[in-house]
């Protein structure tokens, strides 16, 4: 079964600042909770997103068991929207729509992953006991560090 998550937030930066944070794939560990153990694999002479961008790295989503994963960035609208979408992973489909609007705050900043597990009605049992929770508990996360970063909030917990 497809599943969806959206998510939105207001960043009080410049359009630069959010693209540069967002499009560079060294941040992904800086908005991942630690206890996932998320590393970037893949070294890039310079952190430029680009169209067929591959990009590696190692994961501890669950049980502590470590998971590599594999995604493209098949679509790059420069400071407006990128698109990332696996290649190897976790999941079965795993598509992960970036969006920045510059507004007079700053920049909107959306996500829309559009997502399914494998193992038929397995993934679907997972999804409902641990799965969706795991991925509101990463994007909470998420939320809360890029309030500190951009919205000068209190530290993470």
């Amino acid at each position: 079964m497809k599943h969806q998550l959206k998510r939105e937030q207001q960043l009080n930066c410049s359009i630069e600042k959010a693209w540069e944070f967002f499009s560079s794939a060294n941040n992904l560990s800086v908005i991942t909770p630690e206890n996932m153990k998320f590393t970037v694999l893949t070294e890039f002479e310079d952190d430029d997103i680009f169209e067929g961008m591959i990009i590696d790295y190692k994961i501890t989503p669950i049980f502590n068991i470590k998971m590599n994963w594999q995604t493209e960035i098949t679509h790059v609208d420069y400071k407006k929207s990128f698109v990332d979408f696996q290649v190897k992973g976790p999941y079965k489909r795993w598509h992960h729509y970036h969006e920045f609007v510059e507004n007079d705050e700053g920049v909107l900043v959306r996500d829309i992953v559009d997502y399914e597990l494998p193992f038929g009605f397995l993934g679907e049992i997972a999804h409902q006991l641990f799965v969706k929770k795991k991925l509101d508990y990463i994007f909470n996360y998420r939320k809360d560090v890029l309030e500190v970063l951009f919205n000068r909030k209190r530290k993470v917990s």
